[in-house]
């Protein structure tokens, strides 16, 4: 397993928000992670990456613990976070949002690094902007520039918070297509998301949250036949 999350709690001040979650990944998964707001799927991402420091549990990422480190610590072991408010530089043009995402190419055989050129004949959408300001883009154009300045990072595990909030159905759908290409490609995506009938058709398997803990882990045959789960933890 490339990640094993075990018994993990995190706190906002005496606010216990995640209350002993447990999850795992294998190399090259892409996997969904669902729930209402406010159940604690972003503070689990956050808490993977350091951002939220966990009071209890452990993260191993390749055997390593990552509860502890920092997160530049955890970004140089191979994790890279897309942060659902995107954070992209708005002054700088798309070409100068992915050089400041640049790190050194990780050590493996078969592996073919991120570069920016490399980008953008994956995102040909990107390409065509690449002297346009970042605060000039659309939503959809910016959620692409963050998840590309992520991989310019040469990253083996991906988390992405909320890739198609406030964007338009086909943007959305784009996005998400997008996501699948760089899974196929090799690299480990954990994701949240809203709308599990569109993460249906990407993810392979799918965890669902509620006040803190995981309340489902299965595949998506297996969400689909969960009708009663879904009904209780998802549809309004």
């Amino acid at each position: 397993m490339i990640l094993q999350v075990n018994n993990l709690h995190s706190y906002y001040g005496k606010s216990h928000v995640l209350q002993g979650v447990d999850l795992e990944m294998a190399q090259g998964d892409l996997a969904c992670l669902l729930g209402r707001n406010g159940v604690g799927k972003s503070t689990t991402l956050m808490s993977l990456m350091g951002l939220v420091e966990p009071q209890q549990g452990s993260v191993l990422f390749k055997d390593q613990e990552l509860v502890g480190r920092t997160p530049y610590q955890i970004a140089k072991l191979g994790l890279g976070f897309v942060p659902e408010e995107r954070r992209i530089f708005k002054s700088l043009t798309v070409q100068e949002n992915l050089e400041i995402g640049i790190k050194p190419p990780r050590d493996a055989k078969n592996y073919e690094s991120w570069t920016i050129e490399r980008v953008f004949d994956s995102f040909t959408r990107l390409a065509e902007r690449r002297n346009n300001k970042g605060g000039h883009l659309s939503g959809g154009e910016q959620q692409m520039l963050t998840v590309a300045r992520t991989l310019m990072g040469n990253p083996e595990l991906i988390l992405v918070d909320e890739p198609t909030e406030g964007l338009a159905p086909l943007v959305a759908e784009a996005v998400l297509e997008m996501l699948a290409a760089i899974s196929q490609g090799g690299v480990t995506i954990l994701m949240v998301e809203q709308n599990y009938k569109a993460a249906l058709k990407l993810a392979g398997s799918f965890y669902i949250m509620s006040k803190g803990r995981i309340v489902f882990k299965g595949d998506g045959q297996e969400l689909i036949a969960a009708e009663d789960i879904r009904q209780t933890y998802l549809e309004v």
